[in-house]
């Protein structure tokens, strides 16, 4: 999955990014990074983010 899948994907049904956030237990600045692209999700919790978004596979290693 892509970032515009992802925002297509918010879009379709009706989530904000801050309430996904909440609900998954992520930070909703680091939640709109990720989704935005400016932080490409490389490591902590960014990375997370991307993983449960879709947008890496889960056994990804993040950067060290």
């Amino acid at each position: 999955m892509n970032l515009d899948q992802v925002k297509k994907r918010f879009e379709r049904e009706g989530k904000t990014y801050s309430g996904w956030a909440r609900e998954n237990g992520f930070s909703p600045a680091t939640v709109i990074a990720v989704v935005n692209g400016t932080n490409k999700g490389r490591r902590g919790a960014a990375h997370e983010v991307a993983v449960k978004l879709g947008l890496k596979n889960q056994n990804e290693a993040p950067a060290r």
